[in-house]
């Protein structure tokens, strides 16, 4: 699963979610989520990805690029 990070951060700026906010909400450390967003993870551990979708209460493909098969 690919996270699509420039969707994560728009959607996470729409709810008005800091990084911190998020870091808070997902258990995930804020250096790894801006990292995330900025595209510099590619192979995140699939919990993770869901962790952010949940805590920004939209569906996984919401924030993953579509797998081209």
């Amino acid at each position: 699963m690919r996270p699509n990070g420039q969707a994560i951060r728009e959607i996470r700026r729409a709810k008005k979610i800091g990084l911190r906010t998020l870091q808070q909400m997902t258990g995930l450390n804020r250096g790894y989520l801006s990292r995330l967003e900025r595209g510099h993870i590619q192979e995140p551990d699939d919990e993770q990805v869901r962790k952010v979708a949940t805590a920004l209460h939209v569906a996984l493909d919401a924030i993953t690029h579509k797998e081209k098969k």
